[in-house]
Parts: C-alpha cells; sequence; structure tokens
C-alpha cells in the first residue's frame, strides 16, 4: 500500500473564511483556498480544482499504462478535465475529461479503445460518483 498525505487548515465562516493546503511533498505548501475561490473568481486554488488535476493527471498516467500494455509508447497525452461542481447540491455534477494523443502506429479503433478502458479504469474515476465523459483525439505522430 502507498499512502498520500495532505493538510487543510480552516479558519473562519465558510464565506468570510479562508484556508490552506500542504501536501507532504510541499508541491503545495500552504495553497490559499476560500469559498471566493471555489464558487466566484478569487485568488487561490480549491478542492474542485485540485480534483480536476487529479483525474487528468491520473487518467493520462492510466492512459499511458493500457497503451505500453498493448505494445504502443505515445509521444505525448495531453489531458484536460473539467469538473462542474453544483453549488446548489454540494455536489461533483460531473468530470468531462479531453485527450489529445500522438500515438505511433496506433488504430483508431485500438486507440479509442484504450482510452476509453483508461476512462473506466483510472484510480480517480473509480471513486468518482458523477458521470464522466471523454473526448479523445489520436494526431498523426512523427
Amino acid at each position: 500500500m502507498v499512502k498520500h498525505v495532505a493538510h487543510a487548515v480552516w479558519n473562519g465562516s465558510v464565506k468570510e473564511g479562508n484556508g490552506k493546503i500542504t501536501t507532504r511533498s510541499q508541491v503545495l505548501n500552504n495553497a490559499a483556498y476560500s469559498f471566493k475561490t471555489r464558487f466566484e473568481n478569487g485568488n487561490g486554488t480549491n478542492p474542485d480544482e485540485l480534483l480536476a488535476a487529479s483525474h487528468a493527471g491520473c487518467f493520462a498516467m492510466a492512459t499511458s499504462l493500457l497503451l505500453g500494455k498493448e505494445g504502443f509508447t505515445p509521444e505525448s497525452l495531453e489531458a484536460k478535465c473539467e469538473l462542474t461542481m453544483n453549488p446548489e447540491k454540494l455536489e461533483i455534477a460531473s468530470s468531462h475529461l479531453t485527450l489529445n494523443a500522438k500515438v505511433p502506429g496506433i488504430s483508431k479503433e485500438k486507440f479509442l479503445e484504450v482510452v476509453n478502458h483508461a476512462k473506466e479504469g483510472c484510480p480517480i474515476s473509480k471513486v468518482m460518483k458523477c458521470p464522466i465523459t471523454l473526448d479523445a483525439s489520436l494526431a498523426s505522430a512523427q
């Protein structure tokens, strides 16, 4: 088992307060977050943005893993995640993944099979309780 640790501190009420998030790696070191960064246009990060980054990164890694198992090495995998929060229900409504890939020697059919499997099988996708959609495009690899 591998454990990953992050620490959050919140001060004050939900609307006027603020918090800081720190990861064990210190990539995030007292990164500011608040109601304004989550629901308005405040400076800082928020849990939803961090989840979107996690989903994009996890999906890209899962895609690379599955491509490798099929004998393909990607030249590049550019993944983006757009997470939609419903503030009225306080829930993540959806996660939309976009992938632009260059994978030498793969057919479009095999590519779509692999990326759809990665979308369903990446660890972050497995814990999400919302619809996950995907747009994937395969560019010609050099």
